[in-house]
């Protein structure tokens, strides 16, 4: 049976920007009412999803926490486990949980300018039970990644395996690597925390990787935040770490586009007094410069101590293809393995892997211009919530919930119902820009292509700098002569 439900606003995914949602649509708006609709069976998102052993944060909790609520624990470098705890309490204590429809995937959105309404497809259950929902503005906090699957290239001779082959997005709860032969395809954030988290366990662990990675040390306890909490109230001591570590990572950043080559030297200067000149030149020497790809976070130095400590090694070599027993290097080695890990990344997908319709017209979101970042050309009363690549997500998703309470409010005080970004006229030569500039991992570069451009000019931009959205999207003017306001409902006066 086919079901209708109306709310003002629709959030799409209950994870971190989906809960984030909720809570300042109580806030700023509590004239409006709100649904979530998460695919899942339980809030969290990424949180939820991902169960390899040792997952945890790859960003300070300080800034990956909410603005709104401190993050308590000691550990700022995070499990997985209390990260999830800490999203169950934040949507518990403000309520937000009430308003959450569990296993509810959502398939198509379609939007009707003459009634100023988004009609929402989606399908309950393991039935898949079609129901629909009607809003006026539609919040995309799904994320930017695949939850069906993770990346996986075709590597020659996997069937030939006679080993388990796991990705880490779908790691069984049954997998047992106890006194097995692992080798952990991959050198980002998630090869670097498996390798620690089971090398007690295993009879060996490799990481094997095409080319390396740059590696940063990190305490995962923050000692000025815990000094802080003894003197001040714990809200006050948050907000002045969060204030401080958000500053200190865009320094380091732009100190890594501005002197390149001297942060280069102080990562691989760190890197040689841990492991030695022969290990960094050998595996631990990246072809590119720092934060061209996003670096990798160690707590406690635990990735390099397990190589130290000779629980692990790392090679760096291109794979030929897998045998029965293992994998044959393109150099003439062979590694053997029980057990083959591929962390090879994620399937990047457009905004919440569904089809959008605008008035009878499929949208193409690669045609599309980003508006600050949060919205697209031609696409009314929607916007998307997505983080740093160079920060934590909560950062920008936290800025982008106060922008579309801000639109919302201002919809209500100007008793307008649709807001839609339009290029003017002197937009039309802008120059075409990739949706985000100077990052080349290999998740990103292969959906660029299919993510909306930016151009040269305000507000077509999405520049990836905290200090510079927190100016934009919390007090630039919203009549900007790109944000379209009107209401189809009132005639307009001559």
């Amino acid at each position: 049976m086919n079901t209708q439900n109306h709310v003002d606003v629709l959030v799409v995914g209950a994870g971190i920007s989906g809960i984030g949602a909720g809570y300042f649509l109580q806030r700023e708006c509590p004239d409006r009412s709100y649904a979530i609709l998460e695919g899942r069976a339980d809030l969290g998102g990424t949180w939820d999803l991902f169960r390899y052993p040792g997952i945890r944060s790859d960003s300070d909790m300080h800034t990956l926490g909410y603005s709104f609520k401190p993050w308590t624990d000691a550990k700022t470098i995070a499990d997985g486990p209390s990260i999830l705890k800490y999203l169950r309490e934040t949507a518990s204590e403000y309520g937000v949980d009430q308003n959450i429809r569990y296993n509810h995937q959502v398939t198509r959105a379609e939007w009707a300018s003459d009634k100023a309404t988004w009609t929402v497809d989606a399908v309950v259950g393991p039935e898949q039970s079609p129901t629909t929902f009607t809003c006026n503005y539609l919040f995309m906090c799904s994320g930017y990644y695949s939850y069906k699957s993770g990346y996986k290239p075709d590597f020659a001779g996997a069937e030939d395996f006679a080993g388990e082959i796991v990705h880490p997005q779908e790691w069984p709860e049954d997998l047992d690597v106890n006194d097995k032969k692992v080798v952990v395809i991959g050198s980002g954030a998630t090869a670097v925390t498996i390798v620690p988290a089971i090398a007690d366990q295993v009879e060996s662990v490799t990481m094997l990787q095409r080319s390396p990675t740059y590696m940063v040390s990190r305490p995962s306890v923050d000692a000025f935040s815990q000094k802080l909490r003894k003197y001040l109230p714990e809200k006050r001591a948050y907000d002045i770490t969060r204030k401080l570590n958000s500053w200190r990572g865009e320094f380091f950043y732009n100190q890594t586009r501005s002197k390149p080559d001297k942060v280069r030297e102080q990562l691989l200067g760190l890197a040689r007094k841990e492991l030695g000149e022969e290990e960094i030149a050998k595996n631990f020497t990246p072809r590119y410069n720092p934060w061209d790809q996003r670096l990798c976070l160690m707590p406690d130095g635990d990735f390099f101590k397990s190589i130290k400590d000779g629980k692990a090694s790392v090679v760096t070599a291109e794979i030929d293809r897998f045998d029965p027993t293992g994998i044959q290097l393109t150099n003439g080695e062979r590694l053997d393995a029980d057990v083959i890990v591929t962390a090879t990344g994620l399937q990047l997908v457009t905004v919440g892997d569904m089809d959008f319709i605008v008035d009878g017209k499929q949208v193409d979101f690669s045609k599309t211009w980003t508006y600050r970042g949060v919205g697209y050309s031609d696409v009314p009363n929607m916007a998307s919530s997505f983080g740093y690549i160079n920060a934590s997500w909560t950062l920008r998703s936290d800025l982008i919930c106060e922008f579309v309470c801000r639109v919302l409010n201002h919809m209500s005080e100007t008793d307008t119902t649709i807001c839609t970004p339009r290029l003017r006229p002197a937009d039309a030569d802008m120059p075409e820009r990739p949706w985000i500039e100077d990052f080349e991992s290999g998740y990103m570069s292969r959906m660029m292509p299919l993510l909306p451009k930016q151009g040269d000019r305000e507000p077509w931009t999405n520049p990836q700098r905290y200090s510079f959205d927190k100016k934009v999207l919390r007090k630039a003017p919203l009549e900007d002569g790109a944000m379209l306001f009107s209401n189809p409902l009132v005639p307009a006066t001559v």
